[in-house]
């Protein structure tokens, strides 16, 4: 409970216990005064106090005042006056408020216990007709019941709507990501197929000699063709696709054109390769072309002046060992080569297979990367 709530029953319960007390010591309010005026102070008291913890235990509550009521009625007779029935009613009201529909019901019968109570040990109800008309004053009670349980039926109502809202919101949030990811697909899908088929027109028509050129060429066709099949699986998992071939396209058998790629963005690389590397599973295969790839992408954005870049693996029946090694010059970058946010990334993806990862400076200068990458054959 808050503080304001809190706060709240405990004003509602001291007007209730001024109410009864005045009735009960002045008249005020009571059309029927039964017993001694102690009993009927007490009793109002018991009842009022008892609405503090009405928030808390609605039906243990309202048991509490039925009990003390009935006792009360029996042993000095029941009273007539609103505060026989001020106290209860607030707790009906609270009962059908807060708890689910079927158990509202008991806090109806609870208060069918108490009126019949009062009305059979009401000293005035001395025949069976006065007896029956006593029972249209159940009638507020009933509607105090009705007026509870429709406030928690309204409220109930307007939170179904707001989840249908945010459900509505949600699915709009949902279409529109499809909408865009049709749209990046069409729009950089065409971009990079003319790209790739103006290189390609272009790898055509160089003369014999023109070497170095063919093979940029033929490197930026080869990245733009990979770019496309990539993008394509990013848009099928945007929209949502089931049918979508989420299965990892580069293997470590094709680490030879990633040096090529990289041999062609300037950065000399030498490549040696040992064991079976087409016998990889899947996943770590996948992962130990990632690791080729960012060890060397790091050389190329961050070392300095790097005249060459090693990459060795060693596949064995138990685990693949990689490393990527450049003789770039120290600088201060090299903290962000160790912890940047593709290292990160790569050793989540090591720790998941049961590797490990080292990236630092190499002894005899430059910087290295060395993973290992353990292996369960099936």
């Amino acid at each position: 409970m808050s503080r304001r709530s809190w706060a709240l029953d405990v004003a509602l319960a001291t007007a209730v216990l001024v109410l009864g007390q005045l009735e009960a010591w002045t008249g005020l309010g009571a059309s029927h005064r039964q017993g001694p005026e102690w009993a009927q102070a007490l009793l109002y008291a018991v009842t009022a106090l008892l609405l503090l913890g009405r928030r808390w235990r609605p039906l243990g509550m309202l048991s509490a005042m039925v009990v003390v009521s009935v006792v009360e009625f029996a042993l000095v007779g029941a009273p007539e006056g609103n505060a026989v029935v001020l106290a209860p009613a607030i707790a009906i009201w609270t009962a059908a408020r807060l708890l689910p529909w079927r158990r509202s019901w008991i806090a109806l019968a609870l208060a069918t216990v108490l009126h019949a109570s009062w009305a059979s040990l009401d000293p005035v109800n001395s025949t069976l007709v006065e007896w029956a008309a006593s029972w249209v004053w159940f009638s507020p009670v009933l509607v105090v019941w009705l007026a509870g349980a429709l406030v928690r039926t309204t409220g109930l109502n307007r939170e179904q709507r707001r989840v249908n809202l945010v459900q509505r919101e949600t699915q709009a949030v949902a279409e529109e990501r499809n909408r865009i990811a049709r749209e990046l697909h069409d729009v950089l899908g065409h971009s990079v197929s003319v790209m790739t088929v103006q290189a390609s027109a272009v790898r055509r028509r160089l003369l014999p000699g023109q070497d170095t050129e063919r093979e940029a060429l033929e490197s930026v066709e080869s990245t733009g063709r990979e770019a496309l099949a990539e993008m394509r699986r990013l848009v099928s998992v945007l929209r949502g696709d089931e049918e979508a071939d989420l299965r990892p396209q580069p293997r470590l058998a094709e680490a030879d054109r990633l040096a090529d790629q990289f041999r062609a963005a300037g950065l000399p690389v030498s490549l040696v390769v040992t064991g079976p590397v087409g016998e990889l599973p899947p996943g770590p295969d996948l992962t130990a072309y990632r690791v080729v790839q960012e060890g060397l992408t790091n050389t190329l954005r961050h070392a300095r002046e790097p005249r060459r870049a090693e990459v060795t693996v060693d596949v064995r029946p138990d685990r693949v060992d990689l490393a990527v090694r450049d003789d770039g010059r120290p600088g201060q970058v090299d903290g962000e080569r160790t912890h940047g946010t593709g290292l990160r990334g790569l050793r989540e993806r090591l720790t998941a297979y049961g590797g490990s990862l080292r990236a630092g400076p190499c002894p005899g200068g430059g910087f290295e990367l060395v993973a290992t990458l353990p292996l369960e054959r099936s």
